[in-house]
């Protein structure tokens, strides 16, 4: 079942604002129940959700604008804003980590400063780690069904911040039991989660912002798809690269050489069509018809082309030059000139005809000349 962006934008906003409410109550409970527990890693378990509020209006602000249709400026249309977010919040969790795992390194470095925790802060972190693990699972679901990689990291996010707060709650119980360096050791595992998790959704963005490829097996369908549609003999240089949830492709596919340029039109025009019905994923696709495999042929570039012979028709035959259909075929490194000739011109009484022809043999690159008359 494939999803229009609009479902995805609706999907985005709702999820959001669920994860807004519920990481808003639990940064005032956190931030307001740790200092006055004297804990440093519900403290910390605060700040991060406090992360995650300000990732959720970022989603609010990306989401409004990633769906928005192609305009002049971008072709494209807007999608990359996923990817910008995604890097976006993946910087602020990793930035924060590090100030966590910091920040407790220092307490640890100086036991004397640790105090006991008030156990109502174990209270507060069991009640944050079931919060958390339950927005996590429903945000997850929502995202799987709507086909969201930025909805799916957001999910992620909010299990990294369960497994924190299980962090959380296992460092104030040691503390309470006599072990007070486990509160700030608390801290600094959590801070290290949070920077890990952050650079790995920060790298992730980047790669895709450098046109990264899409995955294996989405290749493999699109060059099937390419390869299955009628008339294309081959596919070589396919190429795509990631636009948000969203793929771009360009392909070369060979055609038989002596097509018209309208048929060969209409079968890259189906390829695309099928491509796009086949990968709902894929935003859009370029393809290139080649007449041969043009990666082992000769160039054709340096051949006469189609003004010079017409050059030489209308040397030889003057102004009947204009009765002439001049089709041109640049195969294996020549060019095969077929001249299509009126009812009232054959080469054998038309002198000028066979010095045109003489003249189109001695042109370097011409492999042959075609004459046919054209009958009505």
């Amino acid at each position: 079942m494939s999803f229009t962006p609009a479902d995805k934008q609706r999907a985005a906003h709702i999820t959001t604002w669920v994860s807004v409410v519920v990481n808003l109550i639990l940064v005032i409970l956190q931030i307001v129940v740790g200092f006055w527990a004297k804990s440093q890693s519900l403290i910390a378990d605060g700040l991060h959700s406090l992360s995650d509020l300000l990732a959720d209006f970022v989603v609010l602000f990306v989401n409004r604008f990633s769906h928005a249709d192609p305009d002049q400026r971008h072709p494209y249309g807007h999608a990359r804003f996923e990817t910008a977010a995604s890097l976006f919040l993946g910087t602020i969790l990793l930035v924060a980590g590090l100030g966590m795992l910091w920040s407790a390194a220092q307490k640890i470095q100086h036991p004397e400063t640790i105090a006991e925790v008030h156990v109502a802060a174990l209270w507060v972190a069991l009640f944050t780690l079931a919060a958390k693990e339950i927005l996590f699972r429903y945000m997850l679901r929502i995202a799987k069904q709507v086909q969201s990689n930025m909805l799916i990291a957001n999910a992620w996010h909010a299990r990294s911040d369960a497994a924190s707060s299980l962090v959380v709650a296992a460092g104030i119980a040691g503390n309470l039991a006599g072990y007070t360096f486990l509160d700030p050791l608390a801290a600094a595992l959590v801070g290290f989660m949070i920077a890990r998790t952050g650079g790995k959704f920060a790298w992730h963005a980047l790669s895709d912002l450098m046109d990264q490829s899409v995955d294996d097996n989405t290749v493999q369908t699109i060059e099937q798809t390419l390869a299955a549609t009628s008339g294309v003999l081959g596919v070589h240089d396919l190429r795509t690269r990631k636009m948000g949830d969203q793929a771009l492709v360009d392909a070369h596919i060979l055609v038989n050489g002596k097509i018209s340029v309208s048929e060969g039109h209409r079968i890259a025009a189906l390829a695309r069509q099928r491509v796009k019905q086949q990968c709902p994923t894929v935003l859009d696709v370029l393809v290139h018809i080649d007449p041969e495999d043009d990666e082992g042929s000769p160039a054709c570039l340096q051949l006469p082309d189609r003004s010079e012979i017409e050059a030489l028709l209308h040397a030889h035959l003057g102004d009947d030059a204009a009765q002439v259909e001049l089709l041109l075929h640049y195969l294996a490194g020549q060019v095969s000139v077929v001249l299509m000739l009126p009812a009232t011109m054959t080469p054998t009484d038309e002198p000028r005809l066979s010095a045109l022809v003489a003249a189109l043999k001695n042109n370097n690159g011409v492999a042959e000349v075609i004459c046919q008359r054209r009958e009505w």
